[in-house]
C-alpha cells in the first residue's frame, strides 16, 4: 500500500482570505514503511509575508522572490504527480491542509485531488482522548526527537518527516510495515512500486547441528527413567 505523508507552509490559515503556500513537503510511505522517497519545494506566494506567519516557518518575502509559482509546473503538477492515487496523510489535513491545497488548484485551473486522506489529528484525538494531540505533543509522547524543529522552526518536509514517525507509532509501530507474504516461486514479494521487500523466513540449506550433548541427552532420559513408565512426559503427542 503506498501512502504519502505531506504538509503545507502557508502565509496564513485560509485562502479565501487571500493567504496563500509558501512550502509543500511529503515523504513516501510502502505498506507503512518509509521508502526515502520525498518531494519538496518552495513556492512563491505572489504577495508579501505576515510576520506571525514569518515567525512560524521563517520564509520571508525576500527568500520566496525567485521561487516558483503554485502553477509552475514544479510545484502543483510535480506534486500531483508525486501523489498519484496515493492515501494522504496530515496532520489537520480534513481542516486545513486539504482544503488549503483544493483551493489552490481551484484557482490554478488545476483538477482536484481525489485521494482518500487520515487525518493524524483525529486519529490520535480518537487513541487518546482528552490528551494534547499537536504534533510536538505526540513526538513527545513517542519519544521523536524534535531538536531541529526547535532549533530551525516549522518546516514542510521536515514537518512531514515527524508526522510519517508519529503515523507509524499510532498505527501500530516500525512491526506494521513488514510483510511476511511470499509469493508462489517462494521468492520475496515486491512491494506496489517494486522498492520494497516483503521479509520472509527462508529455510536453512543445511540445518544446524543439535546443541544438546551427549551427556545432557543422558541425564534427561535417566530423569524420564526415574518418573516411570506411565509419566506425562512418555505420553505420545498425538
Amino acid at each position: 500500500m503506498r501512502q504519502i505523508v505531506f504538509d503545507l507552509e502557508t502565509t496564513g490559515f485560509k485562502f479565501s482570505e487571500g493567504h496563500r503556500i509558501v512550502e509543500i513537503g511529503a515523504i513516501e510511505l510502502i505498506n507503512g514503511a518509509v521508502t526515502g522517497r520525498n518531494f519538496h519545494t518552495y513556492v512563491n506566494p505572489e504577495r508579501d509575508m505576515p510576520d506571525g506567519a514569518y515567525r512560524v516557518h521563517g520564509l520571508s518575502q525576500a527568500f520566496l522572490a525567485d521561487k516558483p509559482s503554485f502553477a509552475n509546473e514544479k510545484v502543483a503538477p510535480a506534486f500531483c504527480a508525486f501523489i498519484g492515487d496515493a492515501e494522504l496523510i496530515a496532520h489537520n489535513g480534513a481542516g486545513f491542509d486539504m482544503p488549503f491545497m483544493q483551493a489552490e488548484l481551484k484557482a490554478a485551473g488545476l483538477p482536484a485531488m481525489s485521494n482518500e486522506l487520515v487525518d493524524t489529528l483525529h486519529l490520535a484525538r480518537r487513541k487518546f482522548p482528552g490528551a494534547p494531540a499537536s504534533l510536538d505533543a505526540l513526538c513527545t509522547r513517542f519519544g521523536i526527537d524534535t531538536n531541529e524543529r526547535k532549533r530551525d522552526g516549522h518546516g514542510a518536509l521536515l514537518d512531514s518527516r515527524l508526522l510519517a514517525e508519529v503515523y507509524i507509532e499510532l498505527t501500530g509501530g516500525a512491526q506494521a510495515g513488514l510483510n511476511f507474504a511470499r509469493d508462489e516461486n517462494g521468492d520475496a514479494a515486491r512491494a506496489a512500486n517494486g522498492s520494497a521487500r516483503t521479509h520472509q523466513a527462508r529455510p536453512r540449506e543445511t540445518p544446524l547441528a543439535p546443541r544438546i550433548t551427549t551427556a545432557e541427552k543422558d541425564a534427561h532420559e535417566a530423569f524420564l527413567a526415574d518418573l516411570g513408565v506411565d509419566s506425562l512426559w512418555r505420553t505420545p503427542v498425538s
